[in-house]
């Protein structure tokens, strides 16, 4: 996995870096002086020994580094890490061949402390390493005999043990950095999985959201257009059989009005625009020419249903979300009207009340028990009207009511509050 980018893992891969370049350079300096002879004159084969040795823990070391860096690029890749012990145990094993071959090895140890702290668990690591600084003065002692001032010398002891203790302290700042940079990608990781979830989540809102609009004006417009066309086409169909050429000539008018305005608002609520009929006029002349189109489309099927408008009030210039859902009410009432009511009158109010406007629609037909209205859609994509309607008044803090009862006709009303104005009117 891929490291963030961050100061700590900075520190991070600077002091892998120095690590590796040490052992190289720490490794090639001892090779350099055994094939010079500085520190003797060692035979023929202790030289080809130790440029064998050397090239083995070279290559060794090499590849399980290789090896780490590839699986941190990307996690896909071949792990070793279940394989480091060994190879840590390699690269030790080869050390201590190199350490019976020459004394100027013995320097390489420094390096190999800190992957004894790296590879190996804190409770073994520790007396790893004090083995290895025993081998090393042990080594050092050794080769040192052969010397004019030969014998075991304070500096032999010192030095390992020194540089053995820095080793620790480095070591144990180095995984205190290590995890803290394991925590930083960790929390980043979770940041980024839960920024991606909460996108996620905002697209699914606003498909849904988005859906449920087009729901909505599908049903108030489309649906109810839909509807006047099929019940014009089949008294249409009447006529012509009946020898009426006029009135179903009159009635396929309606039937290309109709679908005429039902293409201008399919169009309209695609594009999120205002209702056609509101971009024609305001909303009183709206709601007036829908009454008029309501009588008129009656008459049509054969059915006596008066049609009145009412305004109270003085009419006030709404935002155009409150004209779209008083207008979407009224067209949702007044098909509900003809479709169900069976009425012979129908009053539509719209009033302007102070700080509200209310809309009310009035029919004197069969009526119904309100506690049995649908309040769910059905599975032919009917019965979502009052639900449609009651989600178009909660985005304006709304409210809906209606009163009925069998043979007394029914009453939809609906208050919507006015927007603040500036100025505090």
């Amino acid at each position: 996995m891929q490291e963030t980018p961050t100061g700590t893992a900075t520190i991070l891969r600077v002091l892998r870096i120095s690590l590796h370049v040490g052992f190289a350079v720490l490794l090639l300096v001892a090779v350099v002086r055994l094939v010079a002879g500085t520190a003797g004159s060692p035979s023929p084969v202790a030289v080809i020994a130790g440029l064998a040795l050397s090239a083995a823990l070279a290559l060794v070391y090499l590849v399980g580094t290789i090896l780490e860096k590839r699986h941190a690029g990307n996690a896909s890749r071949f792990d070793p890490t279940p394989y480091s012990g060994w190879w840590l145990g390699a690269v030790m094993a080869l050390w201590l061949l190199l350490l019976l071959v020459s004394g100027d090895f013995a320097w390489v140890a420094f390096p190999l402390f800190f992957l004894q702290l790296h590879v190996l668990p804190r409770r073994l690591a520790l007396p790893a390493i004090v083995v290895s600084t025993a081998l090393l003065i042990g080594a050092l002692w050794f080769h040192s005999r052969a010397s004019a001032d030969g014998g075991l010398q304070l500096a032999m002891v010192m030095g390992p043990m020194f540089g053995a203790g820095f080793a620790v302290v480095t070591g144990l700042a180095y995984r205190a950095l290590f995890l803290e940079a394991e925590n930083q990608r960790i929390v980043a990781d979770d940041l980024r999985r839960t920024r991606a979830e909460l996108a996620k989540t905002q697209h699914d809102a606003g498909v849904l959201t988005e859906r449920e609009r087009l729901a909505r004006e599908i049903h108030d417009t489309l649906a109810q257009g839909f509807s006047s066309i099929v019940l014009m086409g089949r008294s249409a169909g009447k006529a012509l059989e009946e020898g009426d050429v006029e009135a179903a000539n009159e009635r396929l008018r309606i039937v290309q009005e109709t679908a005429s305005a039902n293409l201008a608002e399919a169009r309209s609520f695609v594009r999120d625009l205002r209702p056609p009929a509101l971009e024609e006029s305001d909303l009183v002349d709206t709601l007036r020419r829908l009454c008029e189109k309501t009588e008129t489309e009656a008459a049509a099927r054969g059915t006596a249903l008066r049609c009145r408008f009412e305004l109270v009030g003085t009419p006030l210039d709404l935002p155009t979300t409150y004209q779209t859902t008083l207008l979407r009410a009224a067209q949702a009432s007044l098909a509900n009207v003809w479709a169900h009511a069976r009425a012979s009158a129908v009053v539509v109010t719209l009033s302007f009340l102070g700080s509200e406007v209310t809309l009310d629609v009035f029919d004197d037909g069969v009526g119904f028990e309100p506690s049995t209205a649908a309040v769910n859609a059905r599975g032919d994509g009917t019965g979502v009207g009052l639900q449609s309607l009651r989600e178009r008044l909660a985005a304006l803090e709304g409210s809906l009511d209606i009163e009925s009862a069998p043979g007394e006709g029914t009453v939809v009303a609906l208050r919507v509050p006015l927007p603040a104005r500036d100025g505090g009117a």
